[in-house]
């Protein structure tokens, strides 16, 4: 007989709150968004830009959290921190490859049209056809070990790839160069809701991946 670790009660119920939380976060998050304050150059558009921002971000500390998890999973020989990792990957590959409409409708808002050779879209482009090429070599293995080297590797490709990454039309950071606090306050408020909705996302996937375990041999 399989032991089992969890009933399925817990697991569906665990499944709902944790989606119906994500969906709250989001909700708040944008609702942050619409009455963040207007930047003198952007205007209107500004919230648009704010919001994109923390998008980009979370899914970077997604990647972030998914490398650190399959580490600590890979030393410590934990299995849950390894189904963590696979969790936080998914949930970083499924922000990272949503903000690539994204950025195409800020830069039509902003720029007027779009420039698709722009640095920041074209290797993020690239690095989320890599990512969802790996996502799914990594499911088809079945030592879920593999994943959190995969991830490991992809969280560090991404950081190192992003951080030395230059611009063209793309400012450089149109929050932190700003000199109202009002607006700094309100991205980070924004970056915290949408890193609590990705959270949750992980653990939804994360309940997903325990419903086997609660099959008997």
């Amino acid at each position: 007989m399989m032991e089992t670790t969890k009933s399925p009660g817990w697991v569906k119920s665990n499944l709902n709150t944790s989606l119906l939380w994500s969906v709250i976060s989001l909700l708040a998050a944008v609702g942050f968004s619409v009455v963040a304050p207007l930047e003198k150059i952007l205007g209107a558009n500004a919230r648009l830009v704010y919001f994109h921002g923390a998008w980009v971000w979370v899914a970077l500390l997604a990647f972030a959290a998914a490398a650190l998890a399959g580490l600590v999973g890979l030393l410590a020989r934990r299995q849950a921190l390894n189904v963590w990792s696979r969790a936080f990957g998914w949930t970083g590959q499924l922000f990272w490859i949503t903000f690539l409409p994204m950025s195409l409708f800020v830069m039509a808002a902003n720029w007027n049209g779009l420039f698709l050779q722009e640095p920041r879209f074209r290797v993020p482009l690239n690095l989320a056809v890599v990512g969802l090429l790996l996502q799914i070599g990594l499911w088809l293995l079945p030592d879920i070990r593999w994943n959190s080297m995969g991830n490991l590797a992809f969280g560090v490709l991404v950081w190192a790839t992003m951080r030395g990454l230059g611009t063209v039309l793309h400012p450089e950071s149109p929050v932190f160069n700003s000199d109202a606090r009002s607006i700094q306050v309100y991205f980070i408020i924004i970056v915290i809701l949408l890193a609590a909705a990705a959270f949750q996302l992980s653990r939804w996937f994360t309940a997903r991946l325990a419903l086997p375990r609660e099959k008997h041999a």
